[in-house]
């Protein structure tokens, strides 16, 4: 009798990828699981993402491969953009669809009466965090308080809403594009707004838009990445200075690039903030230039390549 014999799969083989992947997520799925499945299909052996979004939400995610990585956080401090839909009279427990329904209120609201108290939630403001969210409490994620019905205080923060447009009202129902700042909960703008229009309101679809600079319109759905071979994802494997779009360029001399990348100061000319550096188009890292004209380095990436 022969020995039974089983197949064997193949062991994953990771690479050195760097770049940045603009994904379009879609609804229903974590931030965290396309990441995953994006990461497979470059065969990446380092990925992060710039801020989750929450499963229910759809949108622009910019997934950030080996060096890009260190940029990520750079993006999370950027401006939003979403499109979102708001239902009134109905108060569920997250502010979202996928919550508990806990009130229901008659909707007695007009178009004009929408408009006006849009306009009080443009400019800073204080805005509460929801408590199913992902700040933690003790070391402990708000949500996982919040599904034992444990309701904590919460340090109301600042953000700032630079854009709050009525793009459709009908049915008790409005379609709204906000563009924040970052730290914006759009769950707790429409219970605000439900509060503030004494009918409640919760979010039926949240779409990420844009993030910074960077569009949806660029973005590319886990399907289409799949239905490529892996020389064709390459197109959509964008340069890690992709993030950092909106800094100025500092180009450096040969010389100062042997000291900038070994973490020495260089002088520089320019107004004080923080730079993209490069020696020709080869991207070497962050620099931040002060009034006197001196650029230290801030975040540098591995040129060894």
């Amino acid at each position: 009798m022969k020995p039974h014999s089983e197949s064997v799969v193949p062991r994953k083989t990771w690479r050195r990828v760097n770049g940045v992947v603009l994904l379009d997520k879609p609804s229903g799925a974590s931030s965290n699981a396309v990441l995953q499945s994006v990461r497979r299909l470059f065969s990446a052996a380092k990925a992060g993402h710039t801020g989750t979004l929450d499963p229910m939400a759809s949108g622009l995610l910019p997934l950030c491969f080996g060096e890009a990585t260190k940029f990520a956080v750079d993006l999370l401090d950027a401006d939003k953009t979403y499109e979102t839909e708001l239902l009134f009279g109905v108060v569920t427990d997250t502010g979202d669809a996928e919550g508990r329904v806990v009130q229901r209120r008659a909707v007695a609201v007009e178009r004009s009466e929408l408009e006006t108290v849009l306009s009080r939630f443009h400019g800073r403001q204080n805005q509460v965090p929801p408590m199913f969210s992902a700040l933690k409490r003790d070391g402990k994620p708000l949500y996982e308080l919040a599904r034992q019905g444990i309701i904590v205080p919460r340090q109301a923060r600042e953000v700032t809403i630079h854009e709050l447009a009525l793009l459709d009202f009908a049915d008790n129902r409005c379609r709204l594009r906000v563009m924040c700042s970052k730290g914006t909960y759009i769950r707790s703008l429409a219970e605000d707004l439900g509060n503030a229009l004494g009918c409640g309101a919760h979010l039926t679809a949240l779409r990420r838009t844009a993030v910074g600079p960077l569009t949806v319109d660029q973005a590319v759905t886990v399907d289409q990445l799949a239905e490529l071979s892996e020389s064709e994802r390459q197109v959509f494997l964008h340069a890690p200075d992709l993030l950092l779009q909106n800094l100025p360029i500092c180009a450096l001399t040969e010389e100062q690039v042997r000291r900038f990348i070994h973490g020495n100061p260089v002088s520089a000319q320019g107004q004080a903030g923080q730079y993209r550096v490069y020696e020709g188009l080869r991207l070497l890292g962050l620099g931040e230039l002060d009034a006197s004209g001196i650029l230290r380095p801030r975040r540098l990436i591995n040129t060894s390549d």
